[in-house]
């Protein structure tokens, strides 16, 4: 290991050293090294869009934040010096070079014609690590200047994002630019704000408090890239990163459904593979303080059951307005999913997927939402082959209670959802695309496709309450399961009652159905009227 983390291969000794600083995981799938050699890059799954031999550092073809910051982030331009180092040809280092002193030149900060966006902090953070891997082979005043820069602005207080994966980001950047120049007091910064970010980001049960799990795997990626790098710089790994990184994989694997998915909540696809090794908790079912419930019939089996509940601290970060909200998973098939995830754009829809009614939620008839209130899970009833939550809080003045039940081997949700001060309640039940509408009549409706059917009854003190609207499209009736996509889907609208219990009953189209004042009983399952 050489002390500036560089790392040698034999076999590659008579062409160009390999170093750590280009040799790590950072950069994206695409473009490849050819592609931005022939003049076009791919950012974030959109079209190609073709650089020229004069960049255009401007440009903004799809008006897509997204693509903006990944573009100036330069990592692109990184992947060229990656290849020098693997296949020492210097038409790459060449190229690189040209594009990173172009940019340079045409990107100073302050400047009136430079976009405000290219220096904030994730586009400064991000960039930083192709700068440094270049720094390894190009040796020129310029270079070592605007990492300099970078290193101002990351080192500045007043833009540090504490306690989110920004903020890692920015350590680790600010930790790389103090290593390849030997700066003490810009390493011993960042390695000490990371030790306070990653405590506020991930608590003590390995959650992610940034309210969509699918960044955890992105910060457990992080910090693993943070260790490493501190190890190389001949720092010590502070032991509390160490021991909630490692936490992170049970959480990971909490909010994993059987499918191999993540379950999209928050800004969250729901084409998110983890693609990191987890290990299998101990627990089927696991209540995290953070404002998750993940539960499941058994591990390693692609048809178990498996939900999700959210409580917890108000909106923040990534999350979404989904309190009290469920997601359910049964027999192979999603059947309860959110909204989803469209995108960072500053969009109508973009802001209607983060509101209560893109969630599968309770609302309280004729009062106003406040946003970012906070929700609490009041109870907890755990079995072998049955569980049931409750949960409640105030985000519309008046306390909403919602609670759940799941039971397992025959799988069965059932809610109940109620408001204090004699208010009326109404809920929203979004099904997967996959499901189209198939019946609707006396309280119950089902949906499916050729082999599947699922069957959602409500009532109200034991009645069967009818009237339920479904709305494909329209106002509702919207999900997005992956970046930028956004399908029709069904979503079921209660009609306003005092109380409503809400069956979902996977694999059947004809649920038998019976209450008494103390019991519910349904396909021969029975439960309390409370549910606990």
């Amino acid at each position: 290991m050489l002390a500036l983390g560089g790392l040698v291969s034999p076999a590659h000794a008579d062409k160009v050293a390999r170093t750590a600083e280009c040799q790590g995981d950072w950069l994206p799938a695409t473009p490849t090294a050819s592609d931005v050699m022939q003049g076009e890059i791919s950012l974030v799954g959109l079209p190609p869009y073709k650089l020229g031999k004069k960049i255009n550092w401007g440009a903004s073809p799809y008006n897509n934040r997204s693509w903006e910051f990944v573009f100036q982030s330069l990592r692109w331009m990184g992947s060229l010096a990656v290849e020098y180092e693997n296949s020492g040809e210097q038409r790459y280092l060449n190229r690189a070079t040209e594009i990173a002193k172009d940019w340079v030149a045409n990107n100073k900060r302050g400047a009136r014609t430079t976009k405000s966006y290219v220096w904030q902090d994730h586009p400064v953070s991000l960039r930083t690590q192709a700068l440094l891997c270049l720094s390894m082979h190009v040796n020129e005043s310029w270079l070592k200047e605007s990492l300099a820069e970078h290193a101002k602005l990351l080192s500045d207080p007043r833009l540090y994002k504490k306690g989110h994966n920004h903020g890692i980001d920015q350590d680790i950047a600010l930790m790389g630019i103090g290593c390849r120049y030997d700066r003490k007091d810009w390493t011993n910064l960042a390695i000490n704000r990371l030790t306070g970010t990653v405590k506020l980001d991930v608590d003590a049960q390995g959650a992610l408090m940034e309210q969509a799990p699918r960044y955890a795997v992105y910060v457990h990626s992080r910090l693993q890239v943070a260790m490493t790098n501190m190890k190389a710089c001949d720092r010590r790994v502070p032991a509390e990163i160490a021991k909630r990184t490692d936490a992170l994989k049970d959480f990971v694997a909490h909010s994993t459904m059987p499918n191999g998915y993540m379950v999209p909540l928050g800004d969250g696809s729901a084409e998110t593979e983890p693609k990191m090794e987890t290990g299998t908790p101990k627990q089927e079912v696991r209540t995290y303080r953070a404002g998750y419930v993940f539960g499941r019939t058994a591990w390693g089996k692609p048809d178990s059951a498996y939900y999700s509940l959210r409580y917890g601290p108000g909106m923040k970060f990534h999350g979404h307005e989904d309190h009290l909200g469920v997601t359910y998973y049964a027999q192979g098939h999603d059947i309860l999913v959110d909204g989803g995830f469209h995108s960072y754009e500053k969009s109508a829809y973009r802001y209607w997927t983060l509101s209560p009614e893109a969630h599968n939620v309770p609302t309280v008839v004729g009062a106003r939402f406040k946003p970012r209130t906070a929700s609490k899970l009041v109870a907890t009833e755990y079995g072998d082959d049955r569980q049931s939550f409750k949960l409640t809080d105030k985000a519309y003045g008046v306390a909403r209670t919602r609670s759940v039940l799941v039971n397992h081997g025959e799988d069965l949700m059932a809610v109940l959802d109620t408001a204090s001060g004699g208010k009326k309640i109404r809920n929203l039940w979004r099904f997967d695309p996959s499901l189209k509408l198939i019946s609707k009549s006396g309280g119950k409706v089902v949906l499916g496709d050729d082999k599947f059917k699922v069957s959602l009854v409500q009532l109200s003190s034991c009645e069967r309450v009818g009237g339920q609207q479904v709305e494909r499209g329209g106002k509702l009736g919207w999900a997005s399961p992956a970046y930028l996509s956004k399908k029709q889907t069904n979503v079921v609208i209660s009609p306003p009652a005092k109380s409503l219990l809400t069956a979902i009953v996977p694999g059947t189209d004809s649920p038998k159905v019976s209450c008494s004042s103390s019991k519910v009983t349904v396909n021969g399952i029975s439960f309390p009227t409370d549910l606990f």
